[in-house]
């Protein structure tokens, strides 16, 4: 299976060691910055591998079975759908896109190219999350009544000098678009995806290089008739402290923590099946970064999705419902009001100027 990988930042490696760890024939990297395709490729021993500058290009040429997309954010659906125009299977790093419009572009071209379209929320893999997913299917919980995502990270400085789209609403929103996405997804898919109200606030307390917030608190009501509560920052002193997933339900109570919910804390179940002791210390992973271990069994499942014709276990949907929520958040903040759900329309790109200019980077 031929694969190639458009953009080759700062998670670049883990889809680089995805790809080895599955043996796809890596036959091309594409960025716009040649230096960052040298560096990879010195590091990961990839000097076979052909690099472009012009990813459509590389499209044309190359003709990959399967494309990792890892830019800036803001171009993830115009490549995407550049990419399922030539016949690609597509792992999209988060966010799928900025907009409800863009999201629904990229469902609806992969659906009618038939081809495989991935959201990039490795977490879903972690080791904990599988266990807390087997306990949620198993009806385990019992009626869940409510659930937390915490997410008290620091990004500094030194972190948005790197680039310049990073906090911005054109190509990238906030710390709940870009940092908490991946938690905000647990979160609804846990407590069963549909969403009835959102009611958000967003500020941006300690961040005026940039655009977009650094701290997000959300109360959301699912149609289930349970709760759901969002606290993000990217304000937290001195460096990352936790990433944590809480459910609570008549039956049962977890609490999945870590750098980025790779452990689980809190194990408690009405039916005593197993001893919470075990179970944490068995589900319980310790990765070098908060970016987890998740990528490579991700594209393990699309590549067998694409073997055999099924959906990925992250889909397109997927992708859109985790993009929907922050863009709810976003919207209720904006308006001083709760918002219902689905949203018809909504684009990072609607609040800009929200928090004002923000000042150059010294």
């Amino acid at each position: 299976m031929k694969y190639a990988l458009i953009g080759c930042g700062r998670i670049s490696p883990n889809h680089i060691e995805a790809a080895k760890n599955n043996n796809l024939d890596f036959v091309a990297m594409c960025d716009i910055l040649p230096e960052a395709m040298k560096e990879k490729a010195d590091k990961f021993g990839l000097k076979s591998v052909k690099q472009y500058t012009d990813y459509k290009e590389m499209l044309a040429v190359e003709k990959p079975d399967l494309v990792g997309i890892a830019t800036e954010s803001g171009k993830h659906a115009a490549i995407a759908l550049d990419c399922i125009a030539a016949g690609s299977n597509l792992i999209i790093e988060k966010p799928i896109a900025l907009s409800i419009a863009d999201a629904d572009a990229i469902i609806k071209a992969g659906k009618e190219a038939g081809v495989v379209v991935c959201a990039n929320h490795q977490n879903r893999f972690n080791k904990s999350v599988q266990k807390i997913r087997e306990a949620l299917e198993k009806g385990r919980f019992g009626r869940m009544f409510y659930g937390t995502a915490h997410i008290r990270w620091c990004r500094d400085w030194e972190y948005y000098s790197r680039a310049d789209w990073r906090g911005t609403w054109e190509q990238d929103g906030g710390a709940l678009m870009n940092q908490c996405i991946h938690n905000i997804d647990l979160l609804r898919w846990m407590m069963g995806d549909e969403i009835d109200t959102v009611m958000g606030m967003t500020d941006r307390l300690n961040h005026e290089y940039i655009e977009a917030e650094d701290l997000g608190i959300a109360l959301i009501k699912f149609k289930n008739g349970s709760y759901g509560i969002v606290e993000g920052t990217t304000d937290i002193y001195p460096k990352n402290l936790e990433e944590t997933l809480y459910l609570f339900g008549q039956k049962g109570t977890i609490k999945a923590g870590g750098t980025s919910v790779n452990k689980i804390e809190e194990w408690s179940f009405a039916d005593y099946l197993d001893d919470p002791e075990e179970v944490k210390a068995k589900f319980h992973e310790n990765p070098p970064n908060v970016y987890g271990f998740g990528h490579t069994p991700l594209y393990a499942d699309v590549i067998d999705a694409i073997k055999t014709g099924r959906d990925p276990y992250v889909t397109a949907e997927d992708g859109k419902r985790a993009l929907e929520l922050v863009l709810a958040i976003y919207k209720s903040a904006a308006e001083g009001q709760m918002v219902k759900l689905p949203l018809e329309s909504c684009s990072t790109i609607d609040f800009s100027g929200r928090f004002g200019e923000r000042k150059r980077m010294r």
